[in-house]
């Protein structure tokens, strides 16, 4: 199967369920609270290191990996780009259809990427003025092309009442869905009540009738602690998603918000048919000694339901769609993750091309646009 092939059996377009835009200098600077202004990230150059993201209270983020989409392995390096040298498209809407174009993407799905990172900035008032500066500014860069682009928002989530509102602001916005922070306000201190408790259920309800969905992106749930050397962190990331996801099926969310869909990014889908079996594991052979309240469906039943699992090259997830009778291309949903350093960017037709030979059109397109299209009311 040869490039074209692909993007032919999928006559609506791709869409990338996961790509990121790299915050310019201005972003938080000029878009946030003018009395945060002296404290908002911004860019410096370091003798060495090249241009570092500074924010008060957190480490300094190099430039240099947040924009390596493209550049082959053994040239990676995590210092000494400057800001002009990254992507152009990570920053200006002007310059990004020609990217996706180049990678036959028809639309992404817009995340942050310093906005990550800043989901665990332990300065509530703080980490929201900052939130709401980045709302505003992709909504700017997402109006350069609506057609294309499909952003979404941020907020701390400081309380219920206030998360509903920023949802009101992020649809008026034009932007698409909320990206959560992977614990709601003042959990780190056990101030808060996790996503679970019915303290939340308006919001989600919120979510729905605004249909404007949530996610759960890596790298917004603190630092997942592994053992052994620093490359064994590449594996712990997924499990702040793993733990989502039991959160919201075995918590009871799914069943008191039938309508609410929950997209999972960045953290691949090769795992779920072994999550879901251990979970219809648990409360068959556990749930009564663990005092589990039953439900009127089966966890593996909700996670086809309601979870949507974003990944990049994770060929298991693609070879799973044909696990029995189980339709599980209903829950996944293709990314190339432009401009990070894991982005499938530029070769993501002949990846396609050679992973998905297998699948039906009807699975393809399902992977590849319709199950986005549907999650995020894209028409």
């Amino acid at each position: 199967m040869n490039a074209t092939t692909v993007v032919d059996r999928v006559p609506a377009g791709i869409i990338s369920a996961d790509s990121h835009i790299t915050e310019p200098p201005d972003c938080y600077t000029k878009y946030i609270d003018p009395k945060y202004r002296d404290e908002a990230p911004k860019i410096i150059t370091h003798e060495t290191k090249g241009d570092l993201f500074i924010i008060p209270g957190m480490k300094p983020i190099a430039i240099a990996p947040l924009s390596s989409a493209g550049i082959p392995s053994d040239q990676l390096r995590n210092h000494g780009k400057r800001f002009e040298d990254i992507h152009r498209s990570g920053w200006d809407p002007v310059a990004r259809a020609a990217d996706q174009e180049r990678d036959g993407v028809a639309g992404e799905i817009l995340y942050p990427t310093v906005g990550m990172l800043l989901c665990n900035h332990k300065d509530l008032a703080y980490k929201q003025a900052c939130m709401e500066a980045y709302n505003r500014w992709i909504a700017e860069y997402c109006a350069h092309d609506p057609s294309r682009l499909f952003g979404l928002g941020q907020s701390a989530l400081l309380s219920v009442e206030q998360g509903i509102d920023d949802l009101v602001k992020m649809k008026d916005m034009g932007l698409k869905g909320i990206m959560m922070p992977g614990y709601p306000a003042d959990t780190y201190n056990g101030n808060s009540p996790d996503y679970d408790d019915p303290y939340w259920d308006p919001f989600w309800e919120a979510s729905i009738e605004l249909r404007m969905p949530i996610s759960f992106h890596i790298l917004t749930m603190g630092s997942q602690r592994h053992r052994g050397p620093k490359i064994a962190s590449f594996m712990s990331i997924i499990r702040g998603n793993q733990d989502v996801i039991a959160m919201f099926v075995l918590g009871g969310v799914f069943e008191r918000h039938p309508d609410l869909k929950l997209v999972c990014s960045e953290a691949d889908a090769g795992w779920i048919p072994h999550f879901m079996y251990r979970m219809d594991h648990a409360v068959n052979r556990e749930g009564a000694v663990m005092g589990y309240k039953k439900l009127s469906k089966m966890p593996s039943e909700f996670c086809l339901d309601h979870i949507r699992l974003t990944f990049q090259d994770d060929w298991v997830a693609f070879k799973m769609c044909r696990l029995d009778d189980t339709p599980m291309h209903r829950m996944l949903c293709w990314a190339s993750d432009f401009p990070h350093l894991d982005s499938t960017w530029p070769w993501s037709q002949e990846l396609l091309g050679e992973h998905t030979a297998q699948l039906t059109d009807t699975e393809l397109r399902a992977i590849l646009h319709d199950n986005l299209a549907e999650v995020y009311d894209l028409g």
